[in-house]
């Protein structure tokens, strides 16, 4: 189970962090690893007046921070209910992608194909 969160305020990521932590804790959810991709910026110029002073411009800035955390071991029945908990209690600015990974046998029919 992999959860990226997104969001432009880090102290809110910092606190929801705490929060997804503490919850898949109480759960019995062993996290993996968790890592902090790279910021996306977005910076966009535009001028002050629409036909006079061209030289005269404002930036606006927009910067996206990312946090990811992949649990392991994790059944169908808990990730279910830990993932309705976490996004019932998502806070306001802050993107939740969900990715779900699962392991499967090798068929053996491609087992016996390669002996």
């Amino acid at each position: 189970l992999e959860v990226e969160t997104r969001g432009h305020d880090t102290a809110v990521l910092a606190s929801y962090e705490k929060f997804l932590l503490q919850s898949a804790g109480h759960l019995d959810i062993p996290l993996k690893d968790k890592w902090q991709p790279p910021t996306h910026i977005y910076l966009k110029s535009l001028n002050k007046s629409a036909f006079v002073h061209k030289k005269h411009q404002v930036q606006y800035f927009v910067r996206t921070h990312y946090r990811v955390y992949q649990f392991e071991k994790v059944t169908g029945s808990t990730a279910d209910t830990f993932l309705e908990y976490v996004q019932r209690n998502i806070p306001e600015g802050v993107a939740m992608k969900v990715t779900r990974h699962e392991i499967m046998s090798f068929p053996t029919a491609l087992l016996e194909a390669m002996e």
